[in-house]
């Protein structure tokens, strides 16, 4: 059988081998690419490397024994700083939390505060109004709590004698 449609046209002629494009060549040529550049950023980065190890040779050649020590402790120096913060962290979270805690203690004495002071400003009113009153002084060496002390011994005289 013969198709009807295809009856009046010519044959289409074979593709060329040269015309042909090969499905993977593309996939091979980005690959090469990619390798080269790939070769090239490792080059560099060696190249890097080495140059910066030179100088870190030259610098740790200068250095003096001291901070070549230095440099060396200087990972457990920063540890050690490291867990000094977080201890002063979690002192610094429980102080807050004794404060919320105290805060109602301190509200209550700063209530209480001007009325002490007060009470003791009354306190010292009232013992120097009771101080003036005549015969506190006598009343007060009768009961042994005098208020003054008594008087020093006049001092005796050259030739033995007590001045009066």
């Amino acid at each position: 059988m013969t198709n009807p449609r295809k009856r009046g046209r010519a044959p289409e002629p074979a593709p060329s081998a040269q015309a042909r494009k090969v499905p993977g060549a593309e996939l091979l040529s980005a690959a090469q690419a990619a390798v080269g550049a790939a070769q090239t950023a490792a080059g560099q980065a060696i190249d890097a490397a080495q140059q910066t190890a030179g100088y870190a040779f030259d610098a740790a050649v200068r250095l003096p024994p001291a901070s070549a020590q230095l440099a060396a402790q200087l990972p457990d120096l920063v540890e050690n700083l490291s867990i000094a913060v977080d201890r002063l962290n979690s002192t610094i979270d429980r102080l807050d939390r004794t404060l919320a805690l105290a805060d109602p203690v301190f509200a209550t004495y700063d209530r209480l505060l001007p009325r002490l002071e007060a009470m003791i400003s009354l306190g010292e009113d009232v013992f120097g109004a009771v101080a003036k009153l005549p015969g506190v002084g006598l009343l007060g060496r009768i009961a042994g709590r005098g208020g003054e002390e008594p008087a020093p011994e006049p001092e005796p005289d050259k030739r033995g004698r007590r001045r009066r």
